[in-house]
């Protein structure tokens, strides 16, 4: 019992959350935490998480940031997919760029909301979060950031969206493109909630790239840029 007290006080004080048992399997499978001074899981799996979002979600923000990204562009909605075959049939294709176009910009605006958030969920992980996403899939820290941000950002997102389509027009181009198809013969009609869409997409781009960054520091060494870094996911590579 000394033994482990002593292993306990050489971890932070989250890890008084584990059981003895928990415990002294984490002190056996890895040395590294010793009571001299172990190595900062939770430390390292939020470095992990920041570089996500600072590389690889900050892209997003930018310029055709969802538009040019061939691996998170939003394209049309399923149901609206034979909207866009249909206008480009009749030489209005110009029309359903312009319409895609527009539910990019506005996914590259709601992102710019995200930071704060994705802050707030970073700093509130513990130990047992850090263990579990540590020693989880390749994509267990992105699930995390999902698990605890989606709701709050698509409270963000939505509202900025919605403004975001009104202020480059997007809500009249849109209305021009549904009023136009549902005009033709024999189409069903069509009224898709496009806010909403577009912050479901949004959010899955998000996340995605964030996923990316993770895969890569999980699985390619000159990515662990820090020595915390690499001794954290070094303890992954044992498992």
């Amino acid at each position: 019992m000394k033994k482990l007290l002593s292993i306990t006080f050489g971890f932070t004080m989250c890890f008084l959350l584990l059981s003895c048992a928990e415990m002294q399997q984490m002190a056996n499978q890895f040395p590294e935490l010793n009571p001299n001074g172990g190595i900062d899981i939770a430390g390292g799996l939020k470095e992990a998480l920041n570089n996500g979002i600072s590389k690889q979600v900050s892209k997003l923000t930018a310029v055709d940031g969802f538009y040019k990204n061939e691996a998170v562009k939003i394209l049309m909605p399923e149901e609206l997919q034979k909207v866009d075959q249909t206008l480009r049939k009749v030489g209005l294709s110009s029309l359903a760029d312009k319409g895609i176009l527009m539910l990019n910009r506005a996914a590259e605006d709601a992102v710019k909301e995200s930071t704060p958030i994705f802050v707030d969920a970073v700093k509130g992980m513990s130990f047992n979060d850090a263990k579990g996403i540590l020693m989880g899939n390749e994509s267990s820290a992105t699930t995390y950031l999902q698990n605890t941000t989606t709701t709050p950002l698509y409270a963000k997102f939505n509202p900025v969206i919605k403004n975001s389509f009104a202020k480059v027009g997007a809500d009249k181009v849109w209305t021009s493109i549904i009023t136009k198809y549902n005009s033709l013969p024999l189409v069903k009609k069509v009224n898709p909630d496009l806010t909403d869409y577009t912050t479901n997409k949004a959010l899955e781009g998000v996340f995605k790239m964030i996923a990316v960054e993770e895969k890569d520091i999980r699985t390619n060494l000159k990515a662990r840029t820090s020595t915390l870094l690499q001794q954290v996911f070094a303890m992954q590579d044992k498992k």
